[in-house]
């Protein structure tokens, strides 16, 4: 049986990068792993200093907001990282919060879905055919700590 997830208050909702799941990544601490990804945005582009303003927004809502500001310049090889950043930084929550890697490891192997009416690279979309990247990732980083937890 197939896990959706979508808001945080909602059953899997710790699966959200809005969760409220501290990461420590590049030196720093960050809030949520939403306050991270959207920072890597503008790393070495002309609009850098947002970074900073992101990593104090109080909210991941807010963070995401600033960082979808569509007048703001981002890193010219985005496309290229932003799935590589979600990786680290997903698997970097769930090895930091024990609680929540043991929800993800309890799903066994059932396929994880980011059920977003809106995304379809993170998420499955209205219709459901989206991409689904963040399951992806969150389905790679369970299968990471399996066997990181069976060598141990």
């Amino acid at each position: 049986m197939t896990i959706y997830f979508y808001k945080v208050n909602d059953p899997y909702g710790c699966f959200s990068n809005f969760s409220p799941h501290g990461i420590c990544l590049g030196g720093k601490d960050w809030q949520t792993v939403e306050h991270y990804y959207q920072a890597q945005k503008f790393v070495g582009s002309p609009d850098e200093a947002l970074s900073a303003a992101i990593a104090r927004a109080k909210t991941p809502q807010e963070a995401a907001a600033l960082g979808r500001d569509c007048t703001k310049i981002i890193r010219p090889d985005w496309e290229q990282v932003k799935a590589p950043i979600m990786q680290e930084a997903v698997l970097i929550k769930f090895l930091t919060h024990k609680d929540i890697q043991a929800i993800l490891i309890s799903t066994g192997d059932r396929e994880i879905v980011e059920d977003s009416p809106t995304d379809y690279y993170w998420g499955c979309g209205v219709d459901k055919t989206g991409r689904n990247q963040l399951g992806q990732i969150l389905m790679s980083v369970r299968q990471q700590i399996r066997e990181h937890l069976s060598k141990n």
